[in-house]
């Protein structure tokens, strides 16, 4: 069920043995690629590492999936289309060109490395984060600096939109990145929240 205000998000419980445990962003793509890819039901998947894990909350406890203590969380799933081309992410999605300054930013989790990009994002929302940026130089460093806390925003080189559809055109390809992988260069990015589309035990 979508996250909403006074909500609870979620359900304790051990993870059921045999389940799939992975510790990134990357690999947690993986899965949901390979069962949406499919058409078929994404399984429930232990989840011990990235930034989705960070955003939850995720607890570096040794066998914590297996005690009750775990938390099984309906996650949203992004599918995007790059100039037509269809996948999906997870966590969060990159696209930029460095000698322009340019970048478009969408995130369905808080964090890319070091930098809290999405501060308000969360992936039981229904909302993808969609944030483009044109920044100088200067304003770029000090944007860097701030990101790391979040308090980046508001910038006035950087306009936010939050929704459950983006269509974006851009003037010229971007290099696109997904989840930390690079997927490829596109014009025109379609994104569409799948909510609720798999479960993750942290």
């Amino acid at each position: 069920m979508t996250i909403g205000k006074g909500t609870t998000w979620g359900m304790a419980g051990a993870l059921d043995y045999g389940a799939p445990v992975v510790n990134s962003d990357a690999a947690l793509r993986a899965i949901a690629i390979e069962h949406l890819g499919a058409g078929v039901a994404v399984p429930t998947v232990g989840l011990t590492g990235g930034s989705l894990w960070r955003t939850v909350g995720g607890a570096a406890v040794p066998n914590r999936l297996r005690t009750p203590d775990a938390m099984h969380l309906p996650i949203d799933v992004i599918e995007v289309r790059i100039d037509g081309t269809l996948t999906w992410f997870v966590s969060r999605l990159i696209a930029r060109d460095w000698r322009r300054h340019r970048w478009l930013v969408a995130m369905n989790s808080q964090f890319e490395g070091v930098y809290q990009l999405g501060p308000r994002a969360h992936p039981g929302d229904g909302l993808v984060d969609v944030f483009r940026a044109t920044l100088a130089l200067p304003d770029l460093a000090k944007v860097a600096k701030r990101a790391r806390h979040g308090a980046h925003l508001p910038h006035p080189g950087i306009t936010e939109r939050r929704a459950a559809h983006h269509l974006i055109t851009l003037d010229r390809a971007l290099a696109v990145c997904l989840d930390g992988e690079r997927v490829g260069r596109g014009t025109t990015i379609e994104l569409t929240v799948l909510a609720d589309a798999m479960t993750v035990v942290v």
